[in-house]
């Protein structure tokens, strides 16, 4: 019941509380007229105070200026009824008044003037400085593009005040500033402070993040423009205050070459369609994604179908119909009301960006919309100069099959070409008897479709388009290339079917038919070594299947299949062909162990195809190359290795070269050598590699997600890590491997502790608390418990708490794990004491007690657990909590108990022994005031943390001896 003053204004705490939205909206405008009923200024000055923080942020500033109406009325009738924080946000304010006020077309120009004297007359007249209004007047600047720069240096000419805007704020402005100008460097220069984190408010850095995110792109700073749009997002998404935000998130993507993720964007923020209380910001959004899907119909996506407003199916062509007709009126509005077209010149501008990378940049995270825009980006275009394409169809064919027998990328290009011609209406094969006839053509062109099939690790349609081909081929009177398709046939399912074996029968059958096909002169030398080959290819295959103790009968027969190979393709001059043969021998000897000599085999095979000018092979070489070195403990060597290869792949454009698996291993690569940078671009390049294989290799990317998420949590980036997780389990949840998937919510559950994003955190643990509770391995489901519980503890959901504080008992009761419970139980004490205070000291003793049980329980049975650390970490809590207490002289003994404890621990204990003689040190000197004694305990604790090389400990106990010294 809201019938006294002191009601409301507990229900308007109640409210503070809420996150901004609806319900904390519409719950204001209700306090206010609550708040009505009563003739008490500071009640109702504070229920209009909430109401107008609502809308500022929860996009319904246009509102402000009437409530603050309101609230100056009440002002001027009895100023002395606004207590201390009322009276300054009166005059802050003023502020988001004109702020509004600009930011609706509809209130002439004329008006916002008069606000603006309105607020500095009230400044001057309470005292204050007129920097704040010189900042407003440079904000109207800026919009109507009159006398800009003068206004810019009035405003930033003078100091800042205590009713300046909050610096991240106004360091995001002064930015924006020189940006808009052209002055990239500049502008990221003025935004250092934000972005890294020196300087935040309430949506800072994020909407600073969103400002430097085109700006990070155009100077090449790719990292921090991906770290930016990761973190940046992940705040701003779906909120209504964030919405000029979303729509530069959403423009990065189109510029970037991620249209897929600005899809998701836009279909994660389809609500913001409907926020219409802040014009300026509306006109912002819309225009960010009108330059994503203006950029999608000048690619000819058209009939794509997308989200856009509510009540409606949209398509590009007719959201983009009806994004331009909204924006071009409402950027007209306001032109017409500030006299110039500033607002359409800058929307103009916006448009007609073009992307601003020849390649999509790598954001880690998976788009799961429009997979059809992602797996049509399948390779980088090639560095080189390629041969042109003969205008003669005979001759194009003829070169194509020239290209083909030495394994030349240019060869598949050729092939779509001639595929083309003879699909066009009116084709004509032209005969001969060089070219043949039109039955040979569509048996190589099938053959060129079951090529492609296999490139995208379709087995099923390829070995189906081999079938076909080959039958074409004997209708065209050619055994040999029939025999040749039929014998690759017999090694497709290796690939496919898991504990497949070869079909030698067959195999040996093939050969034999080779042979006679070889003396009657009906196959050929290339034909004939690629039926060798796919003997080399799957006596390979069977070997590595019975690693790593291969019969002796396997073992013979890889070696006679490769040698018969290598042999017969020096005997004919196949560079190719041998180089193909030694790489089989290579791999299998990296798989024995046998490195060094795998390394060597590789090097040679580089130096062979060099002297046969054949570089357009080496690609493939380098990559097992690079496998071998760093396997061998060689990362720095592999990764130069790496990156030669995927150049040299880029550089002839090759489509079928294994671009993801080589970023992945590079992404290992950079870690072992510790190019946390390098790892992170080459995993995030990895993981949308597998993502254009579409849902072959969902369950891959997701690995290399999960261990991106890694990489970036080691280098303090929880927050990208954070969102690269989020994105594994939107996306892909559903298809991966339960233990992958328990992984991914683990880790993500881990990271947003790291954000203190604990409600969040403990709803994923709970969630992997289910989906691990019927595994045999319950200590998984005791760890997952005991994390949830701290989660749960640190949200201030304490039933949750202590319900899932139960399981983690009871699963440690099926699968003990002594260390973490403890540490849970000791933590939760912790955290009790936090929440309660004194009040709390029973419940968190009683905590450290069962802590104390749990070790002693385990000693009794045997199990394995660290009874000095458990002990120890017991002694040092209780006396913390004993010290929150004010029981000071127990809380010293606690932690001296805690020290002696430790002293059984060896060196691993160096280190929480020194934090306990901080504590006592504090207690001591502190609280109990014996300030001596508290040196002498640092001083000896000074030089045991030296001795231990603990030099931070040591830094740490030396400044709590200067100051007791002081005293």
């Amino acid at each position: 019941m809201l019938d006294t003053p002191d009601a409301v204004m507990a229900a308007l705490r109640e409210n503070d509380a809420r996150p901004y939205g609806r319900t904390r909206t519409v719950t204001a405008e209700e306090l206010v007229d609550a708040a009505e009923q009563f003739e008490d200024t500071g009640v109702r000055s504070m229920a209009l105070l909430e109401l107008m923080e609502a809308y500022e942020y929860d996009g319904e500033r246009s509102k402000s200026p009437v409530v603050f109406a309101r609230l100056l009325k009440l002002w001027d009738q009895d100023p002395d009824g606004f207590g201390e924080w009322a009276r300054h946000q009166v005059f802050w304010r003023f502020k988001w008044v004109a702020a509004a006020l600009m930011d609706t077309p509809d209130v002439p120009l004329a008006a916002i003037r008069r606000w603006h004297t309105e607020l500095r007359d009230r400044y001057r007249a309470a005292g204050y400085d007129l920097q704040p209004y010189y900042a407003q007047r440079y904000h109207l600047a800026a919009q109507t593009g009159v006398a800009v720069q003068d206004a810019y240096e009035l405003w930033t000419a003078r100091p800042r005040t205590e009713l300046s805007d909050c610096h991240a704020c106004e360091t995001r402005a002064r930015a924006r500033h020189f940006i808009e100008a052209g002055d990239d460097a500049r502008g990221l220069e003025i935004l250092a402070p934000v972005l890294d984190g020196r300087s935040t408010c309430e949506q800072e850095p994020y909407l600073s993040q969103a400002t430097a995110l085109l700006p990070l792109l155009r100077r090449g700073r790719l990292d921090e423009a991906r770290s930016a749009h990761l973190t940046g997002y992940r705040f701003a998404r779906g909120k209504a205050s964030m919405l000029h935000a979303v729509g530069l998130h959403i423009e990065f993507c189109a510029l970037s070459g991620n249209e897929p993720r600005g899809l998701e964007l836009l279909a994660e923020n389809r609500d913001l369609f409907a926020v219409a209380g802040e014009p300026a910001a509306r006109l912002e959004f819309l225009t960010g994604v009108e330059v994503l899907v203006a950029g999608l119909a000048a690619a000819g996506h058209g009939e794509l179908a997308v989200s856009g407003p509510a009540g409606t199916s949209w398509t590009v062509d007719t959201l983009l119909a009806h994004l331009r007709g909204e924006a071009d009126a409402l950027a007209a509005r306001f032109d017409a009301r500030n006299g110039t077209d500033a607002v359409s010149a800058a929307r103009r501008a916006r448009l007609a960006v073009e992307p601003l990378l020849a390649e999509p940049l790598a954001l880690g995270v998976r788009a799961a919309a429009a997979p059809e825009l992602s797996t049509a980006q399948a390779a980088p275009a090639p560095r080189r100069t390629v041969e042109a394409e003969p205008e003669d169809f005979a001759a194009l064919v003829l070169r194509a099959r020239e290209l083909e027998v030495v394994g030349h990328p240019d060869a598949d290009r050729l092939w779509k070409r001639i595929a083309e011609r003879a699909g066009a209406d009116g084709f004509v094969h032209p005969g001969g008897d060089e070219l043949g006839g039109p039955e040979r053509l569509a048996a190589e062109l099938a053959e060129q479709h079951a090529h492609e099939a296999l490139q995208r690790d379709d087995h099923a349609e390829g070995a189906a388009g081999l079938l076909a081909a080959a039958e074409l081929y004997e209708r065209a009177g050619l055994p040999g290339p029939a025999l040749m398709v039929r014998t690759r046939t017999l090694i497709v399912e290796l690939d496919d079917v898991e504990g497949a074996v070869a079909d030698w029968t067959a195999l040996d059958a093939a050969l034999a038919r080779a042979e006679e096909q070889r003396a009657a002169g009906t196959l050929t030398d290339d034909d004939y070594l690629i039926i060798l080959q796919s003997r080399a290819y799957a006596a390979h295959h069977d070997l590595v299947e019975a690693l790593p103790e291969p019969s002796a009968q396997t073992a013979a027969r890889f070696e006679a299949a490769v040698g018969a190979y290598r042999q017969t393709a020096l005997a004919l001059g196949s560079a190719r062909r041998a180089a193909t043969s030694r790489q089989y021998t290579a791999d299998a000897a990296a798989r024995q162990g046998r490195l060094t000599e795998a390394a060597a085999e590789l090097r040679e095979v580089l130096a062979q195809l060099d002297a046969a000018e054949l570089p357009w092979h080496t690609p493939r070489v380098l990559g097992l190359l690079g496998q071998v070195l760093l396997q061998d403990g060689e990362p720095a060597q592999a990764a130069e290795v790496f990156h030669r290869a995927l150049a040299e792949a880029v550089r002839w454009g090759d489509d079928s070269y294994p671009y993801a698996p080589t970023y992945m291993m590079l992404g290992h690569a950079s870690m072992r050598v510790e190019d946390l940078g390098g790892a992170v671009r080459a995993l995030s390049e990895a993981a949308a590699r597998y993502d254009r294989q579409g849902e072959t290799a969902v369950e891959e990317a997701a690995q290399v997600r999960l261990q991106l998420a890694d990489v970036l949590r080691g280098t303090g980036r929880s927050a990208d890590a954070v969102a690269v997780l989020e994105s594994v389990l939107d996306a892909a949840g559903a298809g991966l491997d339960e233990r992958m998937l328990a992984q991914a919510r683990l880790d993500l559950a881990r990271g947003l502790v790291e954000l203190d994003e604990y409600r969040d955190a403990a709803e994923e643990y709970l969630r992997l608390a289910d989906l691990v509770a019927d595994w045999e391995d319950q200590q998984t489901h005791t760890m997952v418990a005991c994390e949830a519980t701290l989660a749960l503890a640190q949200a201030d959901r304490w039933d949750a708490a202590e319900a899932a504080l139960g399981r983690a008992r009871e699963a440690h009761g099926k699968a003990p794990q002594v260390d973490q419970l403890a540490a849970t139980l000791r933590e939760l004490a912790r955290l009790t004491m936090r929440d309660k205070g004194a009040e709390g000291l029973d419940a968190a003793l009683a905590l450290l007690a069962e802590a104390d049980a749990i070790g002693e329980a385990a000693e009794r049975t045997g199990e394995e657990y660290s009874g000095w650390y458990l002990r120890g970490g017991s002694h040092y809590e209780r006396g913390r909590c004993l010290a929150v207490a004010d029981r000071h002289e127990e809380a010293l003994a606690e932690v001296e108990r805690a020290i002696a404890v430790y002293e059984q621990g060896g060196e691993r204990a160096e280190s929480p022994r020194a934090e306990s003689v901080r504590l006592a040190a504090l207690i001591e000197g502190g609280d109990l005031g014996r300030p001596q004694a508290a040196v002498a305990r640092l001083t000896a604790g000074i030089a045991r943390c030296k001795a231990a090389g603990l030099r931070e400990a040591a830094q740490i106990l030396g400044e709590l001896r200067e100051r007791f010294a002081v005293n």
